[in-house]
């Protein structure tokens, strides 16, 4: 269970929102929804310890995210709303090295595999610098396929740049992952087909 007691969340002098408290169960689908400016981002980065609230506290499991940082991690993705690429790799190290780096080490098939289920099969030895928005967007969210053991996700506008099919596919994913007893709160500007509607969490209620 991810906890949020009275967070309060200061981007500069301007304090966005203050006093949102709320729990998120297993097999939850969030949808972090307002209007822009309104903290959508910073609250995902709050959730994933990337960010420090002005005060309020975020808890994992009963415990506070800052003094379980390395249990809390272990159980997370977050992917934010840019495609984190190095433009001289191609898809595939740039997802081998990404799974590397969070501490989720993986074999070359199983990145193969999630790249062509994303629909980048044609793309695995292109340097990511000749690929368009929507196909540095697919390499990112191919991590998804690989992280079914992280409770834990966070997603910064995932179907952006994405067509009618990816879209679908996508929500599918995450549907599975909740069914699963996972837990995923997104941001999303856009409809996607999800066979049960997300719960939605309106920051506008507690905007400054």
């Amino acid at each position: 269970m991810l906890e949020v007691k009275d967070l309060a969340c200061l981007k500069g002098d301007r304090l966005l929102f203050r006093g949102l408290t709320m729990s998120v169960d297993s097999g939850r689908l969030l949808r972090v929804a307002g209007p822009n400016g309104v903290g959508k981002t910073s609250l995902l980065r709050i959730l994933c310890g990337l960010a420090m609230p002005e005060y309020g506290e975020v808890r994992w499991k009963g415990a506070d995210i800052r003094k379980e940082r390395d249990d809390f991690h272990r159980e997370l993705l977050y992917l934010g709303h840019a495609a984190a690429l190095n433009d001289m790799l191609t898809p595939l190290e740039n997802l081998r090295f990404a799974c590397t780096a969070s501490g989720m080490p993986v074999d070359d098939r199983a990145c193969i595999e999630a790249l062509e289920r994303i629909g980048l099969g044609a793309q695995l030895d292109l340097p990511a610098r000749v690929l368009s928005q929507g196909q540095r967007r697919r390499v990112g969210l191919a991590r998804l396929f690989l992280s079914a053991s992280r409770t834990l996700w966070v997603l910064d506008e995932p179907f952006t740049a994405l067509d009618v099919l990816a879209v679908a596919d996508l929500a599918s994913t995450l549907s599975a992952h909740c069914e699963a007893g996972g837990i995923v709160m997104l941001t999303t500007h856009q409809d996607a087909p999800f066979e049960n509607p997300p719960s939605v969490l309106d920051l506008a209620e507690v905007a400054c």
